[in-house]
């Protein structure tokens, strides 16, 4: 497979005006559909097999819905004012937990639709001047409007899906 930057040594550059945030949520609306539509073509043996110790394409999938309470609760946070957003657990203990493997696949993205539902409904409440919101974010240790972090969202989003085609594409090729 080809190097990619892992998520956690990617940085960010939020240079674009606030008002794209729509935008942000409309990737954000897309991404169980996305996903859905990549996994439902394949077998559960391919959906749960993992490349040595990494996670597995459905485990790709369920930690997806397992980080949608961080984002609600950062959401929190900008209501709130606090100056710095929640961290996230970067040993990703609640994905391990989960054990998405031992799922049915269906049960994975019902459960990521469900809880994207609950952020979107959020978001779709929020008045227009929310969006430039600001707060540091504790891991890239910049500062992020709530736009920016809609964007990185979208951006975990489309990191992890990039996974799972890479996957797909390693356990599906000609031998």
């Amino acid at each position: 497979m080809p190097a990619r930057i892992k998520w956690t040594e990617r940085r960010f550059e939020f240079c674009f005006p606030v008002d794209v945030y729509p935008e942000c949520i409309e990737r954000l609306r897309g991404t169980p559909a996305r996903v859905e539509e990549r996994l439902r073509a394949f077998p559960p043996d391919i959906l749960t097999r993992r490349p040595g110790e990494a996670w597995s394409i459905q485990e790709h999938a369920g930690h997806l819905g397992d980080l949608e309470p961080l984002f609600l609760g950062r959401l929190d946070d900008y209501d709130a004012g606090a100056p710095v957003l929640r961290a996230a657990d970067m040993t990703n203990r609640k994905t391990f937990e989960a054990r998405h493997n031992e799922r049915p696949l269906a049960a994975v993205l019902v459960d990521l639709r469900r809880e994207r539902a609950r952020l979107l409904v959020r978001l779709e409440g929020l008045a227009p001047e929310a969006f430039a919101r600001t707060a540091q974010h504790p891991r890239l240790d910049v500062p992020m409007r709530l736009a920016d972090m809609l964007f990185f969202h979208a951006e975990h989003d489309d990191y992890h899906l990039a996974r799972i085609t890479e996957l797909a594409r390693l356990f599906t090729a000609p031998r």
